[in-house]
Parts: C-alpha cells; sequence; structure tokens
C-alpha cells in the first residue's frame, strides 16, 4: 500500500482573500481530490476535496482523531478547553453531556425567541428605510439579531443589543482577524514571540471582553417578555440550566471553568457562524429574483389566515424550496470555509492510498463543494440541486456545512432552524436587491464580505387575504 499525494507549495491558495478562494478553485481543478504541502520544515499538510477522500476521515472514530495545533490552538487562549478544542476521552465526555441540551425538544423552545429576535431586526429596518437609508449592511445587522437571540437561548436574557453598537462583536470581529493573521505567519506560531509582539497584545485585549460584563449579564433575569409586555411564565430550561444540571455516568457535572469554556464556544459558534449564513442566502436571493419570489409565496401561503407571522417549530418542515434555497447558499457560500484533523494511525483513503500518522489534514468544505466533479458549474446558485430528486445519488459527503461524523457541530439542528425562520419572515417583510457594490468574499474563521455585505431593503405590505 503505497504513501501517495500531490505536491503543491503554499502561495495564494492559502491567503484569506477574494483570489485565495479562486486559488483553492484552480487547485480543485487542477487536483480533483487531494494534494499536498509542507510549510517549511515545520509542517506537512494533505488538503482533500472529494467526497470519497473526506468520508474515511471525517467518519473516523472519535478515539483516533485529534484537533491540530497549527490550526484550532491558537482559538485555546478564547475558547478554553471547549468541546470544539478537546480531544479523547475529554472531548467524549463533553458530547455526551452537552448532547441533551441540543435535543429537539429543546430547540423547539427556541422558536419563538428565534420570531422575536428577528421582530425586533424588522421593526430597525422599517424605521431606517421610512428615513431613505434602504441600504444596509447585511452582517452588520444580523449578528447583532443573532447575538440576541443567542443570549436569550443561553441565558434567558433580555440584552437590547440589537438597539446599540456590541463591543463583544467587535472583539469577535478582531479575533477572527488575529488568528487568521497569526496563521499565516510561522514565527508568530511561538507564543514565546507572539505574546511580546503588538498583535499578541491585541489578542489578550480582545479576549479581555467578556460578554457577560459587557451585556450587564449579572443583571439576568428569566423573565419571559417575549410575548410583549413582561409577565411570569413558566420556566424554560436555556442552555446554561442544561449544563449546570447535566451529569455523567459517575454522577459528575461539568466544573463552572468548562461551563464557561462551553458558553463562550456555543455563543461564538451559535451566533457568528449562524449570522454569515444567513447573510449569505439572503445575498444569494437577492440575486436571484425569480427564486426569492418563489421563497416569499411559500411562506405567504404557509401564514395565511393566521393571525401573527409567528413560525412554529413544525411550519419548518412546510418550507421545502426555502430550505433548498439555504442549502444552496450554504454550499456556495459555506460560512466554515474547512476543518483540520490529526490521526494517531495512518489514514486509508481511496486506490490504497495512506496518510501518514501524524499529518495534518485539512479537509476543504469549500472545495468539495466547488469540485466540479461532484458538482456541475459549481459557482451558479441553482436550489434545484437540493431537489429530493436530485439529490438522492449524490454521496452524502458532498454537502458537508456542518463537517460530518461523530465531530461534526453540535448545533447543526439549532442552526438550521434559525436559518429557516429569519429568512422566511425576512422574505415575508422586505424585498432584497443588490447594494450596487462589488462582493468581494473574506474567509475568515467564518465567511464574511470585505467592507461589509450590503443589500437594498424595500418594505412589503402585510399580504392581504
Amino acid at each position: 500500500m503505497e504513501v501517495w499525494f500531490q505536491h503543491e507549495t503554499l502561495p495564494s491558495n492559502m491567503r484569506s482573500t477574494e483570489e485565495g478562494l479562486q486559488a483553492v478553485d484552480q487547485l480543485v481543478r487542477t487536483y480533483s481530490h487531494s494534494c499536498s504541502w509542507f510549510l517549511g520544515p515545520f509542517y506537512s499538510l494533505v488538503r482533500l476535496f472529494h467526497p470519497d477522500y473526506i468520508k474515511p476521515l471525517l467518519l473516523a472514530p472519535a478515539s483516533i482523531t485529534v484537533k491540530d495545533e497549527l490550526f484550532y490552538g491558537f482559538l485555546r487562549p478564547w475558547l478554553g478547553q471547549s468541546l470544539l478544542l478537546s480531544n479523547g476521552e475529554d472531548w467524549s465526555r463533553r458530547r455526551r453531556l452537552l448532547t441533551p441540551a441540543f435535543h429537539f425538544d429543546i430547540l423547539k423552545n427556541y422558536v419563538k425567541i428565534f420570531n422575536h429576535s428577528s421582530d425586533i431586526m424588522h421593526s430597525k429596518w422599517r424605521r431606517l428605510v421610512a428615513e431613505g437609508e434602504s441600504r444596509q449592511d447585511m452582517f452588520n445587522h444580523i449578528s447583532l439579531m443573532t447575538l440576541d437571540s443567542l443570549l436569550r437561548c443561553t441565558f434567558s436574557y433580555n440584552s437590547n443589543c440589537q438597539e446599540s453598537s456590541s463591543e463583544y462583536i467587535a472583539a469577535i470581529f478582531e479575533l477572527s482577524t488575529l488568528v487568521i493573521e497569526r496563521r499565516g505567519r510561522i514565527l508568530h506560531h511561538w507564543d514565546c514571540l507572539y505574546w511580546r509582539s503588538p498583535e499578541g497584545q491585541r489578542f489578550k485585549q480582545a479576549c479581555s471582553v467578556d460578554f457577560w460584563n459587557t451585556l450587564e449579564f449579572s443583571g439576568k433575569s428569566h423573565t419571559d417578555t417575549t410575548g410583549g409586555e413582561e409577565k411570569k411564565k413558566k420556566r424554560v430550561a436555556d442552555f446554561i440550566d442544561l449544563l449546570l444540571l447535566s451529569k455523567d455516568e459517575d454522577g459528575h457535572g461539568l466544573t463552572d471553568e468548562e461551563i464557561k469554556a462551553e458558553a463562550d464556544t456555543f455563543m461564538f459558534g451559535g451566533h457568528d457562524t449562524t449570522a454569515s449564513g444567513i447573510s449569505w442566502v439572503l445575498y444569494n436571493l437577492s440575486q436571484h429574483q425569480d427564486y426569492q419570489d418563489r421563497c416569499r409565496a411559500e411562506v405567504n401561503d404557509l401564514l395565511q389566515d393566521r393571525k401573527t407571522d409567528d413560525l412554529d417549530w413544525e411550519d419548518l418542515s412546510s418550507l421545502p424550496f426555502t430550505t433548498m434555497c439555504i442549502k444552496e447558499s450554504l454550499r456556495l457560500h459555506s460560512p466554515v470555509s474547512a476543518v483540520t484533523r490529526r490521526y494517531t494511525k495512518d489514514m486509508t483513503v481511496p486506490g490504497g492510498r495512506v496518510i501518514p500518522q501524524g499529518s495534518i489534514c485539512l479537509v476543504s468544505i469549500y472545495g468539495t463543494h466547488h469540485n466540479p466533479e461532484i458538482w456541475p458549474d459549481p459557482d451558479v446558485y441553482n436550489p434545484m440541486r437540493f431537489d429530493p430528486e436530485n439529490s438522492k445519488d449524490r454521496s452524502s459527503h458532498a454537502f458537508i456545512p456542518f463537517s460530518s461524523g461523530p465531530r461534526n457541530c453540535i448545533g447543526q439542528k439549532f442552526a438550521m432552524a434559525e436559518l429557516r425562520v429569519v429568512v422566511a419572515l425576512t422574505l415575508r417583510r422586505f424585498r432584497l436587491t443588490p447594494g450596487g457594490v462589488e462582493v468581494r468574499r473574506l474567509p475568515q474563521l467564518v465567511l464574511r464580505a470585505e467592507g461589509g455585505l450590503w443589500l437594498t431593503l424595500e418594505t412589503l405590505d402585510a399580504p392581504q387575504d
């Protein structure tokens, strides 16, 4: 059994720019399934972008799968030893303790929060449009909206963050930028050099922004205000409640430090990635008015004869075309462009080829989603790719926006529920058209756009029966 890979040097395809993504496109067209390159004498890395090659890696047992330090280690001073960054038995224990928090019965309770946070954002948009400011940056507004909903879901806390600037949002953007910059500077991989640099000092400063203090977490109240006027209601368990109550098989729960690490990770992963996903869905639909109109008609048909616009959990399965549009956007503009892994044993991929133990494996979600062997005309936005008839013969690992296998995204059902609620209500209330500026993708920890993602909003009247 041979050890095999093509060689590729490290130039533009590692840059976190529009040109970097275009270089990845060329890489995928050249090698079709995988290649490798080396970062000086320090790292060897295998890059994979074909379902047949990434499947055995993502489905490998968690016991032999390790999050590598090159890409994930730089997050540890920020996110701690959380589920995202832990390995081995520590990871397995955390996963078992956290899984009940993402059960369907829990997620159903959050849909009401998604509705309410969307209502606040849309009220702000109506006010801005009435004042003549119809052109808006989607990332700015939607990041605040997803942060608002996460604070309610995580802590039952009404932060009012959508009505004011957020130091926490600014800190996340700064940290994301610094992590990407550090990855590209080999000398900054050594802590002794990085923490003495201006960038290291900025990183420490951004890490010091604690959302519980920034948003006056000490004032947390369990009063339910999502129905308008405040009134005491039966308590619905939030994320922190569930973490506090969770116990392992020995009756031990998470420590305070572990709970904080998981909350920090959930706040970052739950709001920033979802904000990216929603923003790009709205962008893609602004470029395709026919698809936008069809989604809007689907939502209006669902909500006709109702007294309110609120969506229920059961409604989410009644939005098939809107869901197809969301999935196609997650393919074309996946919030996370890659995941990396190391393995404690040699890994075999098709053709009898072997990836040596300890090599860093970069599973390119972007490359897989743009591989022309799997997705004809990969740069074209075509929701019909996800019509059930067109999907039935497709590889299970051709579409992996939430990764796959034992270390997949634990919050993917949460994210998809919020995506459907926010997109559906937005299309019911607004028409979106392009913002009149060139959009250049910016792949950081999540996919953004240089200078923001600007769209033009037009307020729509409520459909008449």
